[in-house]
């Protein structure tokens, strides 16, 4: 399940221009590769997360109150531009290939368990647009705290005859 979470955001065209976007914007803090490891394991999550309510009927209010609640939170102390990268991100990853291949499989799985399709597998597509919005704003979180530290602790700069060669 987490498997097909992790390649569908591999697949999904409209993920590959915001990882282009928010790395020309952020100036090459975060990287192409950071941002899809971040997707990635947003919906691998949202899909596990999931399943786990699927088959243990736990109501979607857990998962999405807390969520957004965290989500809220977290907008309090990162920068406006993650934020706003996050919300893209959200509306990026629950796209078509979401809608197309992972509520499908949630409607099997509640098929073959013989629950309540209508209560239970449509709650997937709100927990894959929320989870980016977690890990994204996470990631700028902690490049604003890589950042910090880069700038608490400048780099010593050493001059040729500070350098000593023993062999």
């Amino acid at each position: 399940v987490a498997l097909m979470g992790w390649f569908l955001v591999a697949a999904e065209p409209a993920v590959h221009t915001l990882t282009e976007q928010v790395e020309e914007i952020s100036a090459g803090a975060v990287s192409t590769k950071t941002m899809k490891l971040a997707l990635s394991v947003a919906v691998s999550l949202s899909m596990v997360l999931s399943m786990v309510r699927i088959q243990t009927g736990i109501s979607i209010l857990y998962f999405v109150f807390p969520g957004y609640l965290f989500a809220l939170v977290l907008t309090f102390f990162v920068p406006p531009v993650f934020t706003a990268i996050a919300f893209d991100a959200g509306g990026v990853a629950s796209g078509p290939m979401a809608a197309t291949f992972m509520l499908p499989f949630a409607m099997g799985v509640c098929m073959a368990k013989e629950t309540n399709l209508l209560t239970e597998a449509f709650g997937l597509v709100s927990l894959v647009a929320m989870l980016p919005l977690i890990t994204v704003q996470l990631v700028g979180l902690f490049s604003q705290i890589k950042k910090k530290r880069g700038q608490a602790a400048p780099e010593k700069v050493y001059k040729d005859t500070d350098i000593i060669e023993l062999f």
